[in-house]
Formats: structure tokens, C-alpha cells, sequence
């Protein structure tokens, strides 16, 4: 089974990677949606690799591309948007793509950083949308934006794609993230890139992040290699009471067809500040383990939380908890 982490400011050194290493990481995760592949070379030149020589692993390092996922803009500062109070989302205001500014109407809810945040479209105005705050917070740059129940066409990949494609053989990419995969097409266009990026044996993990990616689950199990069950913004796109449903849904459809597929979002969230999880996420793995996840991702807990090595250390001892019983119930 195969455990990965998310790169981040707190395992950006050889210390942190060797205990990561040591507690059972067997890759790692790269969000290019904040930075780029030669950005990161330092980080990967000297500091992964290495750590993964040293251990004696055959480590795989994943890129998560930005392709058609919509974000907010770079701001000067974090933004505090108070419950109630009035903020803008475009030129006027919070900056946001194009093509969400332009699909967005009057009465659309937008959530923001993976729902931590909401806004309702109250006017739409050449310079912006006016919206009022139904659920506040600290909005930071870069963070994830969708526009609830409405689907924003955007390209498969985008130009920072293509650049990065084209450099990760140089750094040892092994596999390719593909994030809000809406049919088989989407995996075809990426796979064309990477042959053209001379990645022929890189393996594609299409995300199933919304409903576009459930209605057309099947097509998109037969063309690509792993199936990520990406929950952070498929709770966005469904009441997150149904979420559990769409998870089971998903891994029956992918262990039906053979297709590996894992699991990924807030399995140990609570460890980004807290050296302990809770209850409900150390069950929360487990199960993932026994629907017959090939693989778990942590994210946050890595890449922005304060005890990197003790959640991975969770993570790969309750797996292996959940494997060995798995076995035993085999065995009789």
C-alpha cells in the first residue's frame, strides 16, 4: 500500500523527510497550484531525492496539476470577511477568474476555501460580483473557489500545466494528479501532453472532485490509471451528508472494474494541530482500507501542519492495522 504526503513549508527539510521516510511514506505530493516544478528544485534536488536515496526506496513523486480547478487570485494580504457584511469578487474587489466572474448570476452561492467560506451573488456588475458573506473567515490567496451547482467551462490544462509537463521527467515525476476530471476526454488531452512530454509511463490519478466527474465515473475508470477520490471539493458539489455515499460509490464502481483508487482530503486534519487525531479519523482510515484503497494522501497535515511525521505515523500504523485484520478475515 502506498502512503503519501504533501510538500509543504513544514517538511521542506532532511530531517522532517527522513522521519516521514522512516514512518512509512512511500512518495510524495507536489501542489502546483501554488508553485511550479523548477521552483521546487532545490526542495526536490536536494532535500527529497536524497532523503528517498537514503532509505533505500523507490520512492514516486506526484505533481497535482492546476487544470480546470478555479481559484481566487493573489492578494496583497489575508482577507477578513465577517458573517453578514458585504465584499466584492472580481475587478473591484477580491480578485477571481474570467470564467467564474462570467457563468456567476445574481443568487449563486460561491464557497471559498473548500466551503470554510461562503458568499451569495447578490448584483452582478461589470466590476464585479457584489455578494454578501454567509459563512466568514480569513480568506488567503490561491484559495479554491466554486460556484455552487453551476458548471464553469474552462480548459483541460492550462499553459503552467504545459510548462510543468514538460519538466517533469527531469525531476522524477512518476505520476500526474488530475484534478476535476469531467469524462474521459479530460484524461485523454492529459495523456497526449505527456506523451509529447516524453512521460509514455507516468500514471495518470483523475480526481473525482464533482458531479460532472460522478456522471461520468465510468468512462473515466477505463482511461485512466488510479481514480482519486478527491473529497475536498466533492463535498462542495453535494450536501456533505451524501459525501459518504459518493465515497462508497465510487470505490464499489472502481473494485467492480479493477481499477486502484484512493482516498484523500482531511484523513487526519485535526493533526495539523494536534500531535493526537480523533476517533472518528483513525476510523476514517481504517474503513477507506477495507472499501480497498490502494493508497492514502495526506495534505494539510503535511504540507501546512505542525506534526508532519506523527500523522504520518497514524496513518501508516492504522492502515496497517486495518490490512492486517483484512487479512485475518481472508484467512478463515
Amino acid at each position: 500500500m502506498e502512503f503519501y504526503a504533501t510538500l509543504g513549508g513544514p517538511c521542506a527539510d532532511r530531517a522532517t523527510l527522513d522521519g516521514l521516510f522512516a514512518a512509512g511514506m512511500t512518495g510524495a505530493r507536489l501542489n502546483l497550484s501554488h508553485t511550479t516544478l523548477p521552483q521546487c528544485a532545490p526542495l526536490l534536488e536536494d532535500i527529497y531525492w536524497p532523503a528517498a536515496r537514503a532509505c533505500g526506496r523507490a520512492a514516486h513523486l506526484i505533481i497535482d496539476l492546476q487544470g480546470p480547478e478555479l481559484r481566487v487570485g493573489t492578494l496583497t494580504a489575508p482577507v477578513a470577511l465577517e458573517s453578514g457584511s458585504r465584499t466584492v469578487l472580481g475587478p473591484g474587489g477580491i480578485p477571481i477568474p474570467t470564467a467564474a466572474l462570467e457563468a456567476a448570476q445574481p443568487g449563486d452561492r460561491i464557497s471559498l476555501d473548500d466551503s470554510a467560506l461562503l458568499v451569495q451573488v447578490e448584483e452582478k456588475r461589470p466590476d464585479g460580483l457584489f455578494c454578501r458573506v454567509e459563512r466568514g473567515g480569513q480568506l488567503q490567496s490561491r484559495k479554491s473557489l466554486a460556484i455552487l451547482g453551476r458548471e464553469v467551462h474552462t480548459p483541460t490544462l492550462t499553459q503552467a500545466d504545459l510548462d510543468n509537463l514538460a519538466q517533469a521527467k527531469r525531476f522524477g515525476v512518476t505520476h500526474i494528479l488530475q484534478p476535476f476530471v469531467r469524462g474521459a476526454e479530460d484524461v485523454h488531452t492529459l495523456r497526449r501532453a505527456m506523451a509529447e512530454a516524453g512521460l509514455e509511463h507516468g500514471k495518470i490519478m483523475a480526481k473525482i472532485e464533482n458531479q460532472r466527474g460522478l456522471e461520468k465515473l465510468d468512462e473515466i475508470i477505463d482511461s485512466a490509471d488510479i481514480v482519486c477520490i478527491a473529497r475536498g471539493d466533492l463535498g462542495n458539489s453535494m450536501p456533505l451528508w451524501q459525501l459518504p455515499s459518493a465515497q462508497k460509490h465510487i470505490a464499489r464502481a472502481c473494485r467492480e472494474a479493477g481499477k486502484p483508487f484512493f482516498v484523500v482530503t482531511q484523513l487526519l486534519w485535526s493533526m495539523q494541530q494536534r500531535a493526537v487525531p480523533t476517533r472518528a479519523e483513525v476510523s476514517d482510515i481504517y474503513n477507506a482500507v477495507l472499501d480497498g484503497s490502494c493508497a492514502l494522501m495526506l495534505t494539510g497535515e503535511t504540507a501546512a501542519g505542525d506534526y508532519p511525521v506523527e500523522a504520518m505515523d497514524y496513518l501508516v500504523k492504522t492502515a496497517s492495522q486495518a490490512l492486517a485484520d483484512l487479512g485475518k478475515e481472508n484467512a478463515v
